[in-house]
């Protein structure tokens, strides 16, 4: 009997349950590798409004800061000497023209007189050159008319482009010449807008060294914009072209593209962040930053779901982030089931119960009878 009693007492002890693991199923899929970089803003077009004729400027036609069209009028300079200088030149050019008409009557009417050997050949052909010296001076005389009037329409500064204008650095009354350093004006096109983005030299040379490899093919995706107070820009863009020369002062090339600009966001010379795919890997494997760990090395490692069902590590290379997830160069083939839930619970060589990740954790499994009788015997 107290034999028998004393095996009642004894408890059974409780088996360790074996941890579930959330797994996924590694395939290749097409992955762009996107790049961040930093740029500035530049205006499509600049164009700096300078005078073509000395004199004051008699009115402005423009407001400051607003939109100007092209061949609009922005200035007027005084065109009074300009318009005396049309005028002069205009009447010398009549004049030209009435010698010109004496000269070629009077060589008309040698000719028959020289056959009859009524006047010299000599006087012939004194009255044929002077009418050639009419008829240059006539041409003269209608280049200068031309040029008078060009220079009197100069009075009138045109806006070259379309676009948004500055503040008048000239006020009227004030003297400008022609061939002037100084601008009267600047005038900026601001849609579309170009971004001049900076990037190293290294990482083109690298970037070109990957394309060279399989699987590894150039990407047109579009560009994206971060502004300065961290906030995204509503509009994509492309990029038009590289340079084909590295700054020697900074070792980096610039990338220009270019941004829709509709309602006047972007100004020139703000600094902006440019992120956009340059390349696109066709098998690339993807693995969840979660499924990913550490050693003390550093080196990346993750847990496969191994043959026993039991947890295997492995260790893979890593290049960069892609999202969430870690971009695996190697260690890892498409279709092998990597652990990225309930690594917790999980060391390499236990069991393990694999599930597809995502799923539903699996109740635990009732008390047996056994159990329950041993505890009414205690």
């Amino acid at each position: 009997m107290a034999l028998l009693a004393g095996c009642g007492g004894k408890e059974k002890k409780p088996e360790k349950p074996v941890p579930e693991a959330g797994f996924i199923v590694v395939k290749a899929s097409r992955v762009a590798l996107p790049v961040e970089l930093a740029g500035r803003t530049a205006a499509y077009e600049t164009s700096e409004v300078r005078p073509q004729v000395s004199g004051l400027i008699q009115r402005r036609h423009f407001t400051e800061g607003s939109m100007v069209r092209a061949g609009q009028t922005l200035y007027t300079i005084d065109p009074s000497l300009y318009r005396a200088a049309a005028a002069q030149a205009k009447a010398n050019l009549s004049s030209a023209q009435a010698a010109q008409v004496a000269a070629a009557a009077r060589a008309d009417r040698y000719a028959p007189l020289a056959r009859i050997e009524a006047v010299s050949k000599q006087d012939l052909s004194d009255a044929r050159a002077t009418s050639g010296q009419a008829s240059a001076q006539v041409a003269q005389t209608r280049a200068a008319l031309e040029t008078a009037n060009i220079n009197l329409r100069f009075t009138r500064v045109p806006a070259p482009i379309s676009g948004r204008i500055g503040r008048s650095l000239f006020t009227v009354g004030a003297l400008v010449t022609s061939g002037q350093t100084d601008p009267l004006t600047t005038i900026q096109r601001l849609d579309p807008m170009f971004v001049d983005i900076q990037q190293s030299s290294a990482d083109l040379l690298a970037l070109r060294r990957a394309l060279s490899r399989n699987g590894i093919v150039p990407s047109s995706a579009a560009v994206r914009l971060k502004l300065e107070d961290g906030s995204d820009y509503a509009y994509a863009g492309r990029v038009q072209f590289a340079e084909p020369v590295v700054d020697q002062t900074t070792g980096s090339v610039t990338l220009r593209a270019t941004f829709p600009n509709p309602v006047g966001l972007l100004l020139p010379g703000m600094y902006v962040r440019a992120r956009f795919s340059q390349a696109t890997d066709t098998d690339a494997i993807l693995v969840p930053q979660a499924g990913v760990s550490r050693d003390p090395q550093g080196n990346a490692t993750v847990l496969l779901v191994g043959p026993q069902g039991k947890a295997v590590s492995r260790p893979i290379k890593t290049s960069r982030t892609v999202g969430d997830a870690w971009l695996v160069t190697g260690g890892l083939k498409p279709a092998e089931k990597v652990i990225v839930e309930g690594l917790g619970k999980i060391k390499a060589g236990q069991p393990i119960r694999a599930v597809p990740a995502g799923s539903r954790p699996r109740p635990a499994p009732p008390a047996s009878k056994g159990d329950a009788s041993g505890q009414n015997g205690r």
